[in-house]
């Protein structure tokens, strides 16, 4: 595998690709690594969808039933 880093003066870039590669099939790729490191930034946690449901505690109590019940689907005998 060859990685590099470089930083375009022209909107031209040439490749070497090495002599064991001729032949195969490769993947060129082609992004700004400030735009990966915004797309990090804005990842987020599980943890950060904490309470994002509000639910009432009547929709609570049938979302907690609608997980049981699915989950007990996957018990019964086909």
């Amino acid at each position: 595998m060859v990685r590099t880093i470089i930083t375009p003066d022209k909107e031209s870039i040439s490749i070497h690709v090495p002599e064991a590669y001729i032949g195969k099939k490769i993947e060129v790729l082609l992004y700004a690594i400030d735009e990966v490191d915004e797309i990090e930034k804005s990842k987020k946690k599980p943890s950060d969808f904490r309470g994002s449901l509000n639910l009432t505690a009547k929709q609570y109590q049938e979302f907690q039933q609608h997980v049981v019940d699915s989950r007990n689907e996957w018990e019964r005998d086909i």
